[in-house]
């Protein structure tokens, strides 16, 4: 079965305006109208490095306890939970380079590795 969503936990966290860590959150495998709408943007015709903030607000689908995530929280993230994330988004859309056939050392059993499971640092 593909999986389409990805839990992570982000290095340092974002900070609420109350205060409150957020680290925790999950990530879905992006469609084609999320890599495309973003193209319409004003902003992201303004700067092209824009376009990875929509597209990060439109995957992150949760982030600790936050009622949503969109484009302004991360904005407001450090640049290491940024890179983090834009690291992630490159695996989770990466189908081949994340799954690989191994075989077990003890049993000799053949099997398909997800790496991306439990993603976490």
């Amino acid at each position: 079965m593909l999986q389409t969503e990805y839990e992570f936990t982000l290095p340092c966290g974002y900070i609420d305006q109350h205060g409150n860590l957020h680290r925790d959150g999950i990530m879905r495998r992006a469609m084609a109208l999320d890599e495309i709408e973003p193209l319409a943007d004003q902003r992201v015709r303004a700067n092209e490095a824009y376009l990875i903030i929509l597209l990060l607000g439109r995957v992150v689908t949760s982030l600790g306890t936050l009622p949503s995530v969109g484009a302004v929280v991360i904005e407001r993230l450090f640049a290491t939970d940024f890179a983090f994330l834009q690291d992630l988004y490159s695996r989770v859309n990466e189908m081949e380079a994340s799954l690989i056939d191994t075989q077990c050392p003890a049993c000799q059993t053949r099997f398909t590795l997800n790496l991306l499971e439990g993603y976490n640092e």
